[in-house]
């Protein structure tokens, strides 16, 4: 039997959630028609490609995180802390998407998750050395 079933559900709605912001950023360049490998254009498009660069940039802290939390201190708790990145993302997306002003809260929902997680993990990794050699 699977041992990590929140970390796994919790990595994939992540996943399809990155996967959402994705195909925002192609219908946004087909909107504005802007050719790959242009990275800039209209703000509007350019906050598109904000919200799915900064999630790739904040899911390298997090997915680590949430395993190693998840292996280290426990799976239940790992995807009770670790939903709240995702749920972040997608707040932190939609109010990107109206105003670069209104993205605040949704960052920091995900933010205080992967920090609680990355606390939680380093603790728990300490702790597994610590009983593993003395």
């Amino acid at each position: 039997m699977f041992e990590y079933p929140l970390a796994a559900l919790v990595t994939l709605l992540t996943l399809f959630i990155y996967f959402w912001m994705a195909t925002r950023v192609g219908a946004a360049r087909r909107k504005h028609e802007i050719q790959a490998p242009t990275m800039t254009g209209p703000e509007e498009f350019n906050r598109v490609l904000r919200v799915h660069a900064n999630t790739v940039e904040m899911m390298v802290l997090f997915l680590p995180s949430l395993w190693l939390f998840a292996l280290t201190i426990s799976d239940f708790w790992a995807g009770v802390i670790g939903v709240f990145f995702p749920i972040g993302r997608i707040f932190f997306a939609l109010g990107y998407y109206q105003a670069s002003d209104k993205r605040g809260r949704g960052f920091m929902l995900g933010f205080i998750a992967t920090l609680i997680l990355l606390i939680g993990a380093t603790l728990g990794a300490v702790h597994a050395a610590y009983a593993l050699y003395s």
